[in-house]
C-alpha cells in the first residue's frame, strides 16, 4: 500500500438483494488524478461514500490518507474533501463569505478563516469576484468555489463526483485548470464522471467499474490498446453505398470492418497507417463512392466503454439523441 493515496479491496455493499458493491477493488496513487468510470447504477457514488466515511459496508477493506476507513473514521474526514454533483456553497452569500464561513465550520477562528478564505479565492481565480454574491456568478465559478471550499483543510485526498455536470465547455474548461492545480500542489483526486474525455484529459489511470466490480484498470492509452490500435474511418454521403464501402475497407484493413447506419459509417482496424488510407480513399474514388469524411483515428474511451460494459455512456446516448 506504500505509494498509494486510496486502497481499497473487495468492498461489499448491499441493500436489500441489490449488491451495489460486489468486490470493488481500487488502488489510486499519491498525487495524481485518478478516474472511476461507470454506467448508471454500477457502483461509483456508493464507492465514494464509503471511502469518504458516509457510509459503511458489509466488507471488505480500505485505506485512504494511510488511515483505515472503518476504524479511523474521524482521521479519515480530517484528511480528506468531497465535491458533490452539485455546488454546495450558499448562492446568497459572497463568495469570501461562503469560504469563511466553512472556515469557522471546520473550527479555524475568524482570523485564520479570514487568511485561508482569502488563499483559495486567489488559487481559485475568484479574487476579482470575491465580494460579490455567488448567485451572480456563472456555472464554472461556483464549481470552482465549490471546488476552495473543499480544500479549506488542505486535503491529502479529494473526491470529485462528477464535478462538471451541467456546465457549459468553457465551465469545464475552468474546473480542469483547477483539478491540475490542485494535483500539482500534492492533492490525489478521486474523480467519478460519465465525460469521457475528461476522464481522458484529467485522469493518469481510470478504472471501470460495472456491477460492483472493477472490471478495468490501465491508463487511458492502455485502455484503447483494449480495443486496438490505429483505424480506418469513412463516413459516406449515401447509405445505399455502406455495403460497398465495407467490401473495399474490409480489402485493404486488417480486421473485419463495423458499420454504424445511423451515422453512414465504415471502419477497421489498420497497422500500415498511410498506405490503407491511401488505398481506401483511391479505391472508393475509383468505384464512384460519394464520401463525406475519410480519416485515421484513434480508439475513444467511449468504444473503450461500449467493448467492456456492452454500451457507451448516458452522456453519448443523449448525444446520439439529440443528434
Amino acid at each position: 500500500m506504500d505509494g498509494y493515496a486510496v486502497w481499497a479491496e473487495a468492498l461489499e455493499k448491499r441493500y436489500g438483494e441489490k449488491r451495489a458493491l460486489d468486490g470493488f477493488d481500487l488502488a489510486v496513487r499519491e498525487g495524481t488524478v485518478h478516474g472511476l468510470l461507470g454506467p448508471n447504477g454500477a457502483g461509483k457514488t456508493t464507492a465514494v461514500r464509503i471511502l469518504s466515511t458516509l457510509i459503511k459496508p458489509d466488507g471488505g477493506r480500505a485505506r485512504v490518507a494511510g488511515l483505515d476507513v472503518f476504524r479511523q473514521p474521524r482521521e479519515v474526514r480530517a484528511r480528506i474533501g468531497l465535491t458533490g454533483q452539485y455546488a454546495a456553497v450558499d448562492e446568497v452569500l459572497t463568495g469570501r463569505q461562503n469560504l469563511e464561513m466553512f472556515g469557522r465550520l471546520f473550527h479555524l477562528g475568524g482570523k485564520r478563516a479570514r487568511l485561508r478564505a482569502a488563499e483559495l479565492l486567489e488559487r481559485f481565480d475568484l479574487t476579482d469576484a470575491a465580494d460579490r454574491g455567488v448567485g451572480k456568478y456563472s456555472g464554472g465559478m461556483r464549481r470552482r468555489l465549490d471546488l476552495a471550499a473543499s480544500m479549506i483543510l488542505a486535503p491529502a485526498v479529494l473526491f470529485l463526483d462528477e464535478p462538471t455536470t451541467g456546465l457549459d465547455p468553457r465551465g469545464r474548461g475552468e474546473v480542469w485548470e483547477s483539478v491540475r492545480a490542485l494535483v500539482a500542489s500534492g492533492t490525489t483526486v478521486l474523480l467519478t464522471t460519465q465525460y469521457l474525455d475528461e476522464a481522458d484529459k484529467l485522469a493518469s489511470r481510470i478504472t471501470v467499474i460495472d456491477r460492483g466490480r472493477a472490471i478495468a484498470d490501465d491508463t487511458p492509452d492502455g485502455l484503447k490498446d483494449l480495443v486496438g490500435g490505429d483505424r480506418v474511418e469513412v463516413v459516406l454521403a449515401e447509405r445505399t453505398d455502406i455495403p460497398r464501402a465495407v467490401k473495399v475497407v474490409a480489402r485493404v484493413c486488417e480486421g473485419e470492418p463495423e458499420t454504424d447506419e445511423g451515422e453512414l459509417r465504415v471502419h477497421a482496424p489498420v497497422t500500415d497507417r498511410v498506405a490503407a488510407l491511401t488505398e481506401v480513399a483511391r479505391t472508393l474514388q475509383d468505384e464512384g463512392v460519394a464520401v463525406e469524411d475519410i480519416g485515421l483515428r484513434r480508439p475513444s474511451l467511449d468504444d473503450v466503454f461500449l467493448r467492456l460494459t456492452g454500451h457507451r455512456t448516458e452522456i453519448s446516448q443523449e448525444k446520439g439523441a439529440a443528434a
